[in-house]
This record gives structure tokens, C-alpha cells and sequence, in this order.
């Protein structure tokens, strides 16, 4: 990923290690169209005349109108607090309100402009004090405003937000229970033993659960691993008059005395999802450290030591595990899709055979042209798909708006049956060159997986295809850690493999001569718009 950095000061060290092209000093003359990104990243002057740099920053906010004209690819904008101030007045305020003025200008362009993205310098700011951000040394030797000794954690910082803008972020938590949602051995104290309410302790706990009433609402995964008898939890969960989450708050559970690794894992083949996307939290070090040594690609923080702590411990969970730049409408009802897969698993048992099975869950699959409604949930789904994916291409909105732009197609499938609504769960990108076609990128969530619904999506894309008189299909398949499942879906639906380049697969295949015919199991609808 290369970018290229408007800035109007030294930050070169802040970006160290990273494919970078800095602009000149307040200099938006040249553009380097080979970026992948743009960053604009503006600091305020360290002045003692307010009404220069408040003029300062109004023209760099004029100096942002134009340079967000210029592009469609992503730019990502940081937001401007002030390092310095030499208040003469304390009523003076016109740099605050320049500099309020400029951050509303990057909010009011990241919530129209798709591809322009808001930064929140701020959040970087807070882990420091004023002392901390500023080294005059560096200031008056290297023009260097934000303290170069800060730059490691920056870049650390900075890769976060990349990841937050990206979508990536972790689905699920795991949750201990006994001095973790409460206070106390619920085995040995009894419900009216454990902490929690309104006083200290109990107080913190009652707010950790209230924290995690707000992950699941913004649709991270709750699930309990605990050491504990079931029926004991049960009872608390339903009976407890401060309890703030209650068994319908969760999604999977494992309460017993087995290994709380082996437990993880179960709760993980039970909701199809890989384990790097669990995060475990756990009062108990010696079970951290085994889930640390059993499972490596768990997320295990550490679990404050005192629970006046819960309160920066939960802005660590978020900031380092949970935040997401927007929510769409699957993120929002995801607790509840994942709720009704373990219905429809558990009701899998009461069929002898699977095409029965499939029969009772009267799938409904509706397919969609690409909109400025689901193009959000599209790009998320490149960023987080993995082992549904035949290449692993990660794409921006911007980046997905261009195939459209230059001619391909871009097809989203959203599934539903008797349980409940998935939502947009399926993405397929198709390039047309002279003709011919090629399947850039075909993924589907791991949620609906196990139905044969990627079959009927491909076969019936690839209908639409022949419609509009595409007599040649092109697709590859790239390999990855995490997709093997799928190496050889494209055989399957009887594309002719034409090279293997080091596990890469190049497939062909003539649309004709290809059976496209469609399970009526299935209903199927064809939402384009």
C-alpha cells in the first residue's frame, strides 16, 4: 500500500517503515497518481499571534476543499487539536474555534464523500499529557510540532485506525463469569453473595456489564467460557435484580469444568468463525496463559487487577479490538443472525436427510446490483471475508465503484429463511474485457455457509452473464492460510482449470457449454436496480 502525505510540518518519523511520499511544507501543487491512499495531516502552528494561526487554519481548511476535489481514491483526514497555547485572553478563542470550524469541515466531508475518511487525532492525544506531545528542540531544529519520541506509538496507533477504516475488527468475546461479570464464587457465595449493584465493588462490575450490553448491540459475538455448574449460572442470570445481562444477552456458552481452551474452540465451530476473532477475557492469569499457549491466535488482554480499573479497561477492549468506523445494518443485527445459525444447526438433527433439511429452511436468496445503500457492506466484506474467498482481494468503496465505472458488474446476495434475515452476506465481482469476463473476487460469509447457496449465487450470476452475451467466463483462485475450503469450488461447478502456478489456479470455461440450471429448493429472487 503506497501513500502520499499532505503535510505542513515534519513527520517523516511518525510514518517510518511505511510506503510513503511526503508533499512539500503546505504544498498541494503535486499529486502522486500512482498512491494507493492520500493522507492529509495538518498540525496547528506554534504562534502566539491567534489571529495568525487561526487565518492559518482556515486557509488549510480551503487548501482540504480542493485537494478532496481532486480524487476518488480513499484520503484519509486528520482532524487538528492544539498543542500549544499562549492564551493572553481567556476569552479569546479564536483559534479553538478555527480549529472547531476545520474538524466540522472534515466530518461533513467524510459522511458525504465515500472515500474521504476521518481521523481522530484526538484519540491519540489522550494516552499523553501536554508536556508529552512537545519537544521544542525538535520544534526549532526540525520543524517538528509533535514530539518524534512518540512516533512508535503513533504508528501502532495509526495502524488501528487503518484497521478500524477497513472494518477490521474482532466479532467475538468470550467472558469468564465469577470475579469477571460479577464479584465472587457464585459456586460458594450463592446469588445474594455475589458483587454486584450500587456499591463498591459491585458498582465496576454492574458496569462492565453494562460496557458489554453496548458491544453487543453494536454487533460483537457475547459468549460465556466458565468454570461453574450451568444450572447455578442459570438461576443467577434469570434471578439476579442487578444483573444487567441475562441468558438472552448471549449467544453461546460453555459452562462446565472442561479445558477452557478445548471450550473455545467448540465455541467457535459452533458460530463458524476462526479463532482470530475471539477475544478472551478472563480475571484468571493461569487461564489466560493457557489459552495464550493452546490457542496463539486468541486475542487474551490483560484483566485489570483491581475493578475501579474496568472503566479504561473497557476503552482498551474498544479501541483495540472493537471500534468500527460506521455500522451497517448487518453489523447492527448480527448478534441475532449468528443466534438463529445455532438454531438452524440444532434443527439440522431433526432431518434424516439434508436435502429435507434444506426444504424446511425455505431459503429465499435475493441478488443486487451494487448502490450507495449496501457499497459500505460490500467493501467491509472484502476486508473481513476469509475463508469463503476465492482471491482475497481487499477493496474500499472507492475501489468498488470503479469496476462498476469501468464496465464490470458487482453482484451482492442476501439470504433469509424461517429463522431469520442474514442480511447482505455475498459478494461477487465480475471484469468485462471485449466479451469476456473474469470473476475478480467471489466470497460469502462464513454464516451462510453449508447450504449450497454459493452454488445457486455462481450459477445464476454466471446466467446473467450468458444473458448479456458473455460467451467466455474467466476466475483464479489465490491461496491463503485461511481459504483452503474452497480450492476447489471452481471444479466443482465445471470451469476447466487451465494453469497451477504455485497453488494459484487459473480457470476458463464457455458459458454454453456450462450447466447453469438452478435447485428449486431455492427461492430465488433478482433485486437489480
Amino acid at each position: 500500500m503506497k501513500y502520499f502525505v499532505f503535510r505542513n510540518f515534519t513527520i517523516e518519523p511518525f510514518f517510518k517503515g511505511m510506503n510513503v511520499e511526503f508533499s512539500g511544507y503546505e504544498d498541494v501543487s503535486r499529486f502522486d497518481e500512482t498512491a494507493d491512499r492520500f493522507i492529509w495531516f495538518y498540525l496547528p502552528s506554534c504562534k502566539c499571534d491567534d489571529e495568525t494561526v487561526a487565518n492559518e487554519i482556515e486557509n488549510y481548511g480551503r487548501m482540504l476543499d480542493w485537494v478532496s476535489g481532486q480524487t476518488d481514491k480513499m484520503l484519509l483526514v486528520f482532524t487538528m487539536e492544539r498543542i500549544f497555547k499562549e492564551n493572553f485572553q481567556i476569552i479569546d478563542d479564536r483559534v479553538d474555534r478555527a480549529i472547531r470550524v476545520y474538524n466540522d469541515k472534515i466530518r461533513q466531508f467524510s459522511n458525504r464523500k465515500a472515500g474521504v475518511k476521518l481521523v481522530d487525532i484526538s484519540d491519540f492525544y489522550q494516552g499523553f499529557s501536554r508536556s508529552d506531545l512537545i519537544d521544542w528542540k525538535y520544534y526549532y531544529i526540525s520543524q517538528m510540532p509533535l514530539n518524534p519520541k512518540l512516533a512508535g506509538s503513533f504508528r501502532e496507533w495509526f495502524q488501528r485506525q487503518v484497521e478500524t477504516i477497513e472494518q477490521k475488527r474482532k466479532k467475538c468475546i468470550v467472558l469468564d463469569l465469577d470475579n469477571t461479570l460479577w464479584g465472587g464464587v457464585l459456586g460458594e457465595d450463592g446469588i445474594e453473595g455475589i458483587q454486584l449493584g450500587e456499591d463498591y465493588p459491585g458498582c465496576c462490575y454492574r458496569f462492565f456489564q453494562e460496557y458489554l450490553l453496548e458491544l453487543g448491540r453494536n454487533g460483537i459475538i457475547l459468549t460465556v467460557c466458565s468454570k461453574n455448574n450451568e444450572v447455578d449460572v442459570l438461576s443467577a442470570w434469570n434471578d439476579h435484580p442487578e444483573m444487567v445481562l441475562r441468558k438472552e444477552h448471549f449467544v453461546a456458552w460453555r459452562i462446565n469444568w472442561k479445558n477452557k481452551a478445548d471450550n473455545i474452540k467448540e465455541i467457535a465451530t459452533e458460530l463458524n468463525i476462526g479463532l482470530d476473532s475471539i477475544v478472551f477475557v478472563d480475571d484468571n492469569p493461569t487461564e489466560r496463559e493457557l489459552v495464550k499457549q493452546l490457542l496463539p491466535t486468541v486475542s487474551v488482554p490483560d484483566f485489570p487487577g483491581n475493578p475501579y480499573l474496568f472503566s479504561p479497561f473497557s476503552c482498551f477492549l474498544t479501541r483495540n479490538y472493537f471500534r468500527a468506523y460506521r455500522l451497517t445494518e448487518e453489523d447492527t443485527t448480527k448478534v441475532k443472525q449468528y443466534k438463529d445459525n445455532v438454531e438452524r444447526v440444532r434443527s439440522r438433527g431433526q432431518f434424516v436427510d439434508f436435502e429435507s433439511y434444506l426444504k424446511s429452511l425455505e431459503i429465499e436468496l435475493s441478488i443486487e446490483l451494487m448502490d450507495e445503500f449496501n457499497i459500505v457492506r460490500m467493501a467491509q466484506m472484502t476486508q473481513k471475508t476469509n475463508q469463503f474467498n476465492l482471491t482475497t482481494r481487499r477493496y474500499t468503496e472507492t475501489d468498488i465503484r470503479e469496476f462498476v465505472t469501468n464496465g464490470g458488474r458487482v453482484w451482492g446476495l442476501r439470504v433469509k429463511d424461517r429463522f431469520g434475515d442474514n442480511g447482505l452476506t455475498g459478494l461477487m465481482i465480475v471484469t468485462i474485457n471485449q466479451g469476456e469476463a473474469m470473476i475478480d473476487s467471489l466470497l460469502l460469509s462464513c454464516r451462510i455457509l453449508g447450504k449450497n447457496i454459493e452454488d445457486i449465487f455462481v450459477r445464476y450470476t454466471l446466467s446473467l452473464l450468458k444473458l448479456e452475451g458473455i460467451r467466455t467466463i474467466h476466475a483464479m483462485y489465490i491461496p491463503t492460510v485461511k481459504n483452503g475450503q474452497v480450492k476447489d469450488f471452481y471444479d466443482k461447478i465445471g470451469l476447466r482449470l487451465v494453469e497451477n502456478k504455485e497453488g494459484t489456479c487459473y480457470y476458463s470455461g464457455d458459458l454454453s457449454e456450462l450447466n447453469l440450471s438452478l435447485s428449486k429448493i431455492y427461492k430465488l429472487k433478482n433485486n437489480e436496480r
